[in-house]
């Protein structure tokens, strides 16, 4: 089970044990996904200050592929 967090210092703390960080975009949200070996972390935050965060994550990025629908 996720569990979300939502001080962006502690995340990127957690980051530096983390084995990566993916990173969803959608609509007016970009949702920070930190995978560790116990937990899966999320963090939501508005575009512009994701961007500053992911570049400060210490782990692997890793952009998560958009969804497509099947019939």
């Amino acid at each position: 089970m996720p569990r979300q967090i939502y001080d962006v210092d502690k995340f990127l703390e957690m980051s530096e044990n983390a084995v990566e960080c993916r990173v969803k975009r959608g609509g007016d949200k970009v949702k920070l996904k930190l995978r560790t070996k116990k937990y899966l972390y999320t963090l939501v935050l508005e575009p512009q200050e994701a961007e500053a965060v992911i570049q400060r994550v210490k782990c692997q990025v890793v952009e998560a592929r958009p969804q497509t629908e099947s019939a």
